[in-house]
């Protein structure tokens, strides 16, 4: 009997009945999932989607769906080796083969039989070929796999399919070739026994002791030859029981490494997952080649090919021990000290260490601005481009909730590693301005000329006023304080624009002395009805008095982001701009390919820009106010819940951001609402928040005082990391641990109550309400 898990990442394995399982092949997201896979894999052949898109786009995918799992079932239904019950199956996998189904026709139709093939089907990238099979008496797995492609005729299948624990993504009915029901969910006599899952975990304590397919405990093989295999698996495989870091086996390291990272890595992915591993544990093995190989994972790839990603990694200089890898050390107990619940030890996923993933379904302004740029640079574009686009906007007001009227000023920081392509939002933002520095460039024309004729005068000669009308929305990012002023009078209520490659250059607006006017200018221009200026007792000097509006993007890598942020933390700056950032890629990864700006892009810009250009007065938008309302209580709950004050006063201004961009957007869409909006915006809210937490968040509490140390980053839910059944004490330890004070304990959990997130069971016993399936 083999199992069934719903999520290949986290949850309980259960047994695979013929119900559970024509229900999965049946079930409408599966099919769903698998025909956006078959789409992207016609879209790369046309050449409209790159190799590097695509891998990302089916390693994503796949992620999603649910998966059997051929080779066993598990005790107490947690997915690890150790806990295997072997099934008595195998699976093999031929991947990369342009027509499966031919070639199931060529080389298995008519013998099923005689292989003993269960169960034949396409892949869900559909360039594969998989088969579940009964393995042979006296074989194991990877002798089975060997024998099957003997029997094939073939050497090009999945070496790495040799682990009890491995699963097989479900795939819709209509990609299945070949069913044996009965075999298929018989129970089959094996003399396979968990050695092999032995071998994978290190687990001496169980060193004699197995399971056959019936449950029926055996002695495991001690022979000299059994020993020798088992030993060349552990070298395969990575988990060394022998080699140790701070008391704890790298291969626990290991394994919580990969459940914090997105899973093991599947077809497609195991060089550059294995490179980015690579890259980690350095820190914590002297960045020695030799230790490295002999605790690197293969997951069937060639020796020379990891040796080639050891010495690679090696090679770059080492900078400390990755925030990726404090959390997988975290995990087994090495950084912090919190017990694990053991049930929870093989197949719960930790909180998520990368940014929300962007909606599918984009609106269509978004889409088109995304559309020529590299998917890993797509969120950062997706937020980048507001600022621009809200520089349109002519004396146009939008009435939040809370009944304040707001323009759209939209300003953003781009936070990203040292040549991770902080410059992909260059090419759409230029396209976006381009009629705003078409009529810039005839007011600087004119300016230019005044200039010229009053320096040719002499000082006696009548000089001409300066001339009206030079609006000059595109301004220089190393523009003084006084010109900043001129440029925003002379504006007449527009917008002003500028685009910093680097955040620093916001210093040129600081003003005179130890002043920090630059900062002052970002609040100023975030508030409504806002009153900046000067005023200078020279007759040449500037003397205005002028409301701030002022749209502006810049970038800059994350530590000279936290490091000019530091002494205005609590100051306001932060929560009134938009943060995005690029992942970190692997090393050696291949270089993301942009499409042409063409003359088609813009003739498809162009409606949106005309709908920005023509709009002015006050613009309600009932939606955009609906959806503000749900945001501000989705934020509300994961406040009340995680009792993270900076994340509470952080999400307020944070959700001002993200309704402003509803505006504009339905603004660009000719004032109607598009049902791709809401999503759109409740994604962009989440990430703009988790960028500030990621980013700022504990150097935020610091600076509150609201603690002196904190053992994590970023966003914690306290109701999530408590048991389904907690006590008061529980909660008041989870409190410290994540930096709070433990005598607000009787009150968080006064307002859970009150918000149904708990009940009481007795005096000082709580059960979940929620989050407990």
């Amino acid at each position: 009997m083999f199992g069934y898990i719903k999520n290949i990442n986290g949850g309980n394995v259960r047994n695979c009945t013929p119900e559970i399982f024509y229900s999965a092949i049946d079930d409408p997201y599966v099919a769903r999932v698998c025909a956006e896979l078959e789409d992207a894999l016609e879209k790369r052949r046309r050449g409209e989607m790159s190799r590097e898109d695509y891998d990302t786009f089916k390693s994503k995918k796949k992620r999603r769906l649910p998966a059997f799992t051929p080779h066993a079932m598990f005790r107490n239904g947690r997915r690890c080796n150790g806990n295997a019950v072997p099934s008595g199956l195998s699976i093999y996998d031929i991947d990369h083969i342009s027509d499966p189904r031919g070639y199931y026709d060529e080389k298995v139709k008519g013998k099923e039989q005689e292989l003993g093939v269960v169960l034949a089907h396409v892949t869900p990238s559909t360039e594969g070929l998989r088969l579940f099979f009964i393995i042979p008496q006296d074989m194991d797995i990877v002798k089975a796999q060997k024998w099957m492609s003997e029997q094939l005729g073939d050497d090009q299948y999945d070496q790495c399919v040799k682990d009890l624990a491995r699963s097989s993504f479900v795939v819709p009915r209509s990609y299945i070739i070949y069913i044996d029901e009965e075999n298929l969910f018989k129970t089959h006599e094996t003399n396979i026994t968990t050695a092999t899952a032995e071998t994978l975990t290190q687990s001496p304590d169980n060193a004699k002791e197995s399971a056959t397919g019936n449950g029926k405990a055996e002695t495991a093989d001690t022979s000299e030859s059994s020993q020798e295999a088992a030993k060349q698996e552990e070298t395969k495989t990575g988990y060394d029981s022998e080699r140790t870091f701070k008391g704890v086996r790298y291969a626990d390291i290991i394994r919580a490494y990969f459940k914090t990272n997105g899973g093991e890595p599947v077809e497609g992915e195991r060089h550059s997952k294995l490179l980015k591993l690579a890259g980690h544990l350095r820190a914590i093995t002297d960045n020695s080649e030799a230790l490295l190989m002999e605790i690197m994972p293969r997951y069937g790839l060639p020796e020379e090919e990891l040796r080639k990603i050891v010495k690679d990694s090696c090679g770059s200089k080492l900078y400390g021990m990755s925030k990726v890898m404090e959390k997988a050390l975290e995990k087994v107990g090495i950084i912090d000290e919190e017990e694990e619940d053991d049930d929870d030890e093989c197949d719960e996923e930790e909180a998520s260490t990368s940014p929300p993933e962007m909606p599918k379904d984009l609106p269509p302004l978004i889409k088109l601005l995304v559309s020529k740029t590299p998917a890993i640079y797509k969120p950062a574009v997706a937020h980048a481009v507001f600022p621009s686009l809200a520089v349109h906007l002519y004396k146009t007001r939008f009435r939040y909730i809370d009944n304040v009227e707001h323009e759209a000023t939209l300003m953003n920081v781009l936070m990203a590693g040292t040549g991770a392509g902080k410059n992909c939002i260059s090419k759409p933002i230029k396209h976006i301005l381009a009629d705003i520095k078409k009529r810039d460039a005839e007011n600087l024309r004119r300016e230019r000329e005044w200039k010229n004729e009053v320096n040719s005068k002499g000082s006696n000669k009548d000089k001409r006023q300066r001339p009206d009308g030079l609006i000059i929305q595109c301004i220089d990012a190393d523009m003084t304080n006084p010109a900043f002023v001129m440029r925003t009078a002379e504006a007449d209520g527009h917008f002003l624009y500028t685009k910093m490659n680097e955040i620093e250059q916001f210093d040129s607006l600081k003003g005179n002395g130890k002043s920090n006017h630059q900062f002052q200018i970002m609040c100023l221009a975030f508030d409504p009805d806002n009153e900046y200026g000067q005023t200078r007792v020279g007759t040449q000097s500037i003397t205005e008095k002028v409301q701030v509006r002022f749209n502006w993007n810049a970038s800059t890598t994350i530590t000279k982001g936290k490091d000019y942020f530091k002494k205005v933390l609590t100051n306001g700056p932060i929560s009134r701009l938009n943060f995005c950032t690029i992942p970190e890629q692997e090393i050696g990864a291949d270089m993301p390919v942009y499409l042409e700006y063409d003359k088609k892009f813009d003739e498809q810009l162009k409606p949106y820009i005309d709908n920005l250009n023509k709009t002015s007065g006050r613009i309600i938008c009932n939606e955009a106010s609906q959806l503000a309302r749900k945001l501000k209580e989705e934020c509300a709950d994961y406040a009340r819940q995680s009792m993270n004050r900076v994340y509470e006063n952080l999400s307020y201004r944070a959700l001002v951001i993200a309704w402003l961009k509803a505006c504009v957007l339905y603004v660009a869409n000719g004032q109607k609402w598009d049902p791709t909006f809401d999503e759109f915006i409740r994604w962009s809210l989440h990430y703009d928040l988790w960028c500030k937490m990621e980013f700022f968040g504990d150097a935020i509490m610091k600076a509150e005082q609201e603690t002196t140390s904190s053992t994590h980053r970023g966003r914690r839910n306290l109701l999530e990391v408590l048991p389904d059944v907690f006590t008061k004490d529980d909660a008041a330890k989870a409190r410290q641990q994540n930096g709070m004070k433990a005598n607000g304990t009787r009150h968080m959990l006064s307002i859970w109550k009150s918000r149904g997130y708990i009940k009481v069971i007795e005096k000082d016993r709580y059960k979940k309400t929620v989050y407990n399936s």
